[in-house]
């Protein structure tokens, strides 16, 4: 009697973004950067998890950075956006096709913000971010 054994390989792991908001913010921007209170949001298409957005300060400075990290398609360039509103003012936005992460700072000092992260998967854009003022000052 002949047995047949199938074996099935372990399970592909997925890639994993190689930098932190505070990273990102430095790579593009420079400083010290440590994640404000309120700042982080992760972002869903469906069940899965695409990306994440952090709202970051930089006390010496007073500027808010947003950065936001890619869950998908790590290391491929797609789309990817970082939007801030800095209260009395427009939103400004990064979007691009970019590797790992988009990012985009402005002055915030004794001023209340807003932020927003989108991740293009496949051929939507999704994204998550805070709609209401906060982190003020």
């Amino acid at each position: 009697m002949a047995v047949a054994v199938v074996t099935f390989g372990s399970p592909a792991h997925a890639a994993t973004n190689p930098f932190t908001p505070a990273q990102a913010c430095n790579n593009d921007f420079g400083g010290s950067w440590a994640q404000a209170s309120d700042g982080h949001r992760s972002i869903y298409s469906g069940g899965t998890k695409v990306g994440d957005v952090y709202l970051m300060y930089n006390s010496a400075t007073g500027y808010n950075c947003v950065a936001t990290l890619k869950a998908v398609a790590i290391g491929s360039t797609t789309g990817v956006a970082a939007s801030l509103r800095v209260e009395g003012s427009s939103w400004v936005t990064d979007s691009g096709n970019y590797k790992y992460y988009a990012a985009k700072q402005r002055s915030a000092r004794d001023t209340c913000v807003m932020y927003e992260g989108e991740v293009l998967n496949g051929t939507m854009w999704v994204g998550n971010g805070r709609y209401t003022w906060g982190n003020c000052g």
